[in-house]
C-alpha cells in the first residue's frame, strides 16, 4: 500500500447528457498490485546472462533476488586438470574485460608459491599492461552505464578509445581479449619497438578525452537525476556484503590492494585511489572516471621507472610447485580478485579457489534494489559494476 496526497478524481455522469464531475480525494491509500518481475536471464543492462526476481508493490521494489549459475563454466575444477602453464589460457575468461589482470594474480601466486624470482623489467611491464587492462575495463562500463540510461554517445566515445589502446596491446600480446601474454616467471616476449612511447601518447589523448565523458556525462543534469541519491550503499554495509573496488570507494573508504598490499613495483610509485561521499549511484561512476585518469598516472610513471633487462625467467620443462599453500589478492578493474592455490607437489594445481570481486559486489543489489522504483533499478544495476562470468566462474 502507497500513500496518495490529495488529488482531484474525475467521475463520469450517472444519467444520459451528463456532464463529468470532479471530486476531491483526500489523503488516504491507494490498492496497488503486488506482482513479481522477473528481469532476464537475458537483458541488455547487464553483461552477461543473469537474472533478478523482483517482488513488487505497484512501480516499487519490495525485494529482489539475484539468480546466478547460467554461465557456469567450472574453471576451478578445470584448472586441476591442467599444469601451472595451460591455466593461463583458462583464466582470463571469467572476466572477459579483465583478462590480463586474471592472468597476473595466477602468475603471482604460481610464483610465491615455488618462490621464484621474476626480473624487473617484467615486473613493470605487468605493472603496464595491468593498468592499461583497466582503462579498458572501465571504458566499457563508462559507455555502457550511460546506454543503460538512454544516452548512446557516450559508448561511441568510450570505444573509440577502447580501440586505440586494444590495438597497442595486440601489436605486443596477439590477442583482444584474451592476451595470455602472463606466464610463470614473466610475460611471454618483451615489448615491440614503439610500445612506450605510443603509451605515452595514448595517456595523453585519453587524459584529455575524459574531459569529454565529464562534461556529456557527470555534468547532465538528466544523469544526475537519475542517479544522485539512488541507491545508496554505507560504508559498513558494503563491508559486510565483501564489495570492494569502484563500488566500495564510492562510499568514501580508499581500500585498495595495491596500496594496501602492495605487489609487483607498486609500492615504489604514488597509487592515486578516487573516493565518494554518498555511496550512490553517481559517485560509483564518479568513482569510476577517477580511476582510469588515476590509471593514467600510474601508466606514466611505470614509464618513468621501466628499464631494459630481461623479461622473463627460464623455466624446467617440468613445471612442478612444491607441496603448500598460498594465497595472493590483486586490485582488479572490478575489485580485489584472490587466488588460494594449493599444491601437492605434483604438475597440476591440488586445488584453486577463485575470490572474484563481481561475486562479491552482487551480494549487495537486495540491499539496494529494496524500496526504488523500476526506472531507478535499471540504474542501480548499472552502477553496481560486474561481469557475470566473473560471478558464475
Amino acid at each position: 500500500m502507497s500513500e496518495l496526497s490529495t488529488r482531484e478524481r474525475i467521475h463520469p455522469g450517472t444519467a444520459p447528457g451528463e456532464d463529468y464531475h470532479l471530486e476531491i480525494v483526500g489523503e488516504g491509500d491507494f490498492a496497488t498490485a503486488d506482482m513479481t518481475l522477473s528481469i532476464g536471464p537475458a537483458h541488455p543492462a547487464t553483461h552477461g546472462v543473469f537474472r533478478i526476481v523482483l517482488e513488487m508493490d505497484g512501480e516499487r521494489v519490495r525485494s529482489a533476488r539475484p539468480v546466478i549459475g547460467y554461465m557456469h563454466r567450472g574453471f576451478e575444477k578445470l584448472a586441476e586438470y591442467r599444469d601451472y602453464r595451460q591455466i593461463m589460457a583458462l583464466v582470463n575468461r571469467h572476466d572477459w574485460l579483465s583478462g590480463f589482470s586474471n592472468e597476473l594474480g595466477v602468475a603471482l601466486a604460481v610464483e610465491q608459491l615455488m618462490e621464484f624470482e621474476v626480473p624487473d623489467r617484467a615486473q613493470w611491464i605487468r605493472m603496464l599492461m595491468a593498468e592499461w587492462n583497466r582503462v579498458l575495463n572501465h571504458l566499457m562500463f563508462v559507455g555502457s552505464f550511460a546506454l543503460e540510461l538512454g544516452a548512446i554517445t557516450p559508448m561511441f566515445y568510450a570505444f573509440r578509445e577502447r580501440e586505440d589502446i586494444q590495438h597497442m596491446m595486440e601489436a605486443a600480446t596477439g590477442g583482444r581479449l584474451h592476451f595470455t601474454y602472463n606466464q610463470v616467471g614473466g610475460v611471454k616476449i618483451d615489448l615491440p619497438k614503439g610500445f612506450l612511447r605510443t603509451s605515452a601518447e595514448l595517456t595523453t589523448i585519453t587524459r584529455k578525452r575524459l574531459v569529454d565523458y565529464r562534461d556529456l556525462i557527470l555534468g547532465n543534469e538528466i544523469f544526475q537525476a537519475r542517479t544522485k541519491g539512488v541507491g545508496a550503499l554505507p560504508t559498513d554495509v558494503a563491508l559486510s556484503f565483501g564489495v570492494t573496488g569502484p563500488t566500495l570507494q564510492a562510499t568514501g573508504l580508499p581500500e585498495d590492494s595495491r596500496v594496501t598490499e602492495p605487489y609487483l613495483k607498486y609500492g615504489e610509485i604514488d597509487v592515486p585511489v578516487p573516493v565518494g561521499e554518498n555511496g550512490d549511484a553517481f559517485d560509483r561512476f564518479f568513482c569510476l572516471l577517477g580511476r582510469i585518469e588515476a590509471s593514467l598516472d600510474i601508466i606514466d610513471q611505470v614509464l618513468d621507472h621501466i628499464g631494459p633487462g630481461p623479461v622473463n625467467s627460464k623455466l624446467p620443462k617440468m613445471v612442478k610447485a612444491p607441496e603448500g599453500a598460498t594465497y595472493v589478492r590483486t586490485e582488479n578493474p572490478l575489485g580485489q580478485l584472490g587466488y588460494w592455490l594449493e599444491s601437492d607437489g605434483g604438475r597440476t594445481p591440488w586445488r584453486l579457489k577463485m575470490r572474484t570481486p563481481s561475486f562479491s559486489n552482487v551480494q549487495a543489489i537486495p540491499y539496494l534494489l529494496e524500496g526504488v522504483l523500476v526506472p531507478d533499478a535499471v540504474a542501480v544495476l548499472g552502477s553496481v559494476f560486474f561481469v557475470v562470468g566473473d560471478i558464475d566462474r
